[in-house]
């Protein structure tokens, strides 16, 4: 009499693989969300960065802010803040990814047996989770300032939907950038880069307004597009330029998105493969 063998998965095949590396990302995910419960300090900043933003730019700044059109300042510009949080949301990435390089942190899960991309894609994860919590932190003090949304309920989410995608994109950039810089003292200098980022946009003030040359890449930047689309979807006063990137905004926020994903996240999972190499 002959026995029948049942079928075995391959543990080396794409499934395991697979298996494995949504595993993993869930493990380095926990992580990160313990280690942000136990650093008081670091929810602190996360939550009070947003608060004195909105103060700071509606309050001291907003008075003096005439954007044309007779549009309320602050409809127009609590918008653009949101989407400027989920841009400069990116340089604590790169900072984390540079301080647990600099501790050996990342070099103990070289050596595991994990999946390669775990560590690269767990920390993606995290930090949307992180940036949800910036973003309902940030709409609650919006609402309690006297911004609302005019848009339905299902715009209203889009737009919240549209704002990750933007910050879930630019955490490749990050990642990328943390892995590439040396220390701590040099990524500090990544603030170079992401202030102009988030300020040369439509966050503040429409393009129209700036210089030809400057407006240009304010309309282009993807942060622009972002912002223009959540006004859209909030029922919020938009910008009036007529170009094409500005008619486009809806298009551009999910374009934008998608083209630095898959521009940024081969370069940092094949960057920290590379490490140590």
């Amino acid at each position: 009499m002959s026995t029948t063998t049942p079928p075995t998965l391959d543990r080396d095949g794409p499934e395991r693989r697979m298996y494995w590396a949504v595993a993993d990302c869930w493990t380095i995910v926990r992580r990160e969300l313990t280690h942000l419960v136990k650093q008081p300090s670091m929810i602190a900043w996360q939550l009070g960065f947003p608060i004195v933003s909105v103060l700071l730019f509606v309050y001291v700044f907003g008075s003096a802010m005439d954007v044309g059109d007779g549009m309320d300042y602050e409809d127009y510009a609590l918008p653009g803040m949101f989407a400027m949080t989920m841009a400069f949301g990116f340089m604590n990435t790169a900072m984390a990814v540079v301080v647990e390089k600099e501790r050996g942190v990342t070099d103990r899960f070289r050596s595991m047996p994990m999946a390669p991309s775990a560590v690269v894609t767990g920390r993606g994860v995290s930090d949307v989770l992180h940036a949800a919590l910036d973003l309902a932190v940030m709409a609650a003090i919006a609402l309690v300032v006297g911004w609302r949304s005019d848009g339905s309920v299902a715009a209203t989410l889009y737009a919240f939907l549209l704002l990750l995608l933007l910050r879930f994109a630019l955490i490749w950039i990050g990642v990328y950038l943390g892995l590439l810089t040396p220390n701590q003292e040099t990524a500090g200098n990544l603030f170079a880069v992401a202030f102009p980022f988030g300020m040369i946009s439509s966050v503040f003030t429409p393009p129209t307004m700036m210089p030809d040359w400057l407006g240009t890449i304010a309309m282009w930047n993807p942060v622009s597009a972002t912002a223009n689309a959540i006004r859209d979807l909030y029922g919020n006063p938009l910008p009036t330029g007529g170009s094409w990137i500005e008619e486009n905004a809806m298009l551009m926020a999910v374009v934008w998105p998608l083209v630095i994903t898959a521009v940024f996240l081969p370069l940092a999972v094949r960057r920290y493969q590379a490490l140590g190499r």
